[in-house]
């Protein structure tokens, strides 16, 4: 099993490494820069232009591995293909700054296009006992009849949640590479951990190590002081850590409870700035690790920290019962809710 998991992981790994220099190039030339001196992202830290379009080369390298190790079917040119957009729009983002809008309008095309291949969420496992099944809604209007699958829906809604969630983990340099690494790695060896295993569970577990690879691959560019950075085309990351938690038959608890962190102040975030009166999609610099930079911390500390922290949360996922995830992810958000509003509270002490 070892050697099975390790050639995907290895090929997608030596792929990296060989095109991200290839991509730091390129996109010197064509400018897809992150210039801090015209890019007013209010949560810039670096000095200097960087280059962008980190998700080219994880995404070629996802391809290429992928056509060694995993069968050409419909929903693997589904993903690949779900995945090509998450990467064209990326770098016109990386290049135009594109409106936050258009963006999570792409991820929904994005997700829509894997989930219409037939790559749904039919049920979910009741935490108290037993499994809660999604049944399609029928409704007439004007005299037609209309079909809503809630399982398409929340498959969508997940991807879409997954995708943003880990783009917003990118604040310093080598954060979300590594925890989408850490991610992969725990949904290939959950897969894996069924009773009875078929076709699928195998090849979601191999494709997971592809994309652990990939990561690893760009990430070693990535680290601080990062060559490239992943740009807005990184969210290919998210994007196939929210389809392998579907097409592995994890449970979306051990993929929440192993991206805790990253979740609970996604959640934050987004209240944070409704209650602000201010778009959830708009930028600032109120997520953890700008907190964290804020009381001293460095770049790399940071990112080991969320790293650390996920394989933490990766084996409790791998190890605990349903219900012992469900509990473990209420205290995570108590936990980690908490650690925010006292680094918010302390932060804002010191600046007054």
């Amino acid at each position: 099993m070892f050697n099975f998991l390790l050639a995907p992981f290895l090929l997608a790994l030596v792929i990296a490494l060989l095109f991200t220099p290839a991509t730091i190039l390129l996109a010197k030339k064509l400018k897809l820069l992150d210039d801090p001196s015209t890019h007013k992202h209010p949560a810039v830290i670096h000095k200097k232009p960087i280059p962008r379009a980190g998700g080219l080369p994880i995404f070629i390298s996802i391809v290429l591995a992928s056509f060694f190790f995993i069968p050409t079917d419909r929903i693997l040119i589904s993903i690949l293909t779900g995945g090509l957009l998450t990467v064209v729009v990326g770098i016109l983002d990386d290049k135009y700054d594109l409106s936050p809008y258009v963006r999570f309008v792409a991820n929904f095309m994005s997700a829509g296009i894997v989930v219409y291949a037939g790559m749904t969420i039919p049920f979910v496992t009741n935490p108290l006992g037993g499994t809660l099944h999604f049944q399609n809604f029928q409704f007439l209007l004007n005299g037609f009849s209309l079909s809503v699958s809630v399982s398409a829906i929340l498959a969508t809604i997940w991807i879409v949640w997954v995708m943003n969630m880990l783009n917003w983990s990118k604040g310093v340099d080598g954060q979300m590479p590594g925890i989408a690494i850490v991610s992969a790695m725990v949904i290939g060896i959950a897969s894996l951990r069924f009773p009875m295993l078929n076709q699928e569970n195998i090849i979601a577990a191999q494709l997971s190590f592809i994309v652990a690879g990939a990561g690893l691959g760009f990430l070693v560019y990535n680290f601080y002081p990062a060559k490239i950075f992943p740009g807005y085309s990184a969210t290919i990351l998210g994007f196939m850590i929210g389809v392998l938690s579907i097409l592995s038959g994890v449970k979306l608890a051990t993929a929440i409870l192993v991206m805790g962190i990253p979740t609970v102040d996604a959640l934050f975030t987004i209240l944070r700035r409704i209650l602000s009166k201010r778009s959830p999609f708009w930028h600032d610099k109120g997520h953890l690790h700008h907190m964290l930079l804020k009381i001293g911390f460095g770049q790399r500390t940071i990112a080991v920290f969320y790293w650390t922290m996920s394989a933490l949360l990766g084996l409790f996922a791998l190890t605990l019962s349903s219900k012992g995830k469900l509990f473990a992810i209420i205290l995570l958000g108590v936990l980690v809710g908490a650690f925010i509003l006292t680094l918010k509270f302390f932060t804002r002490k010191n600046l007054n």
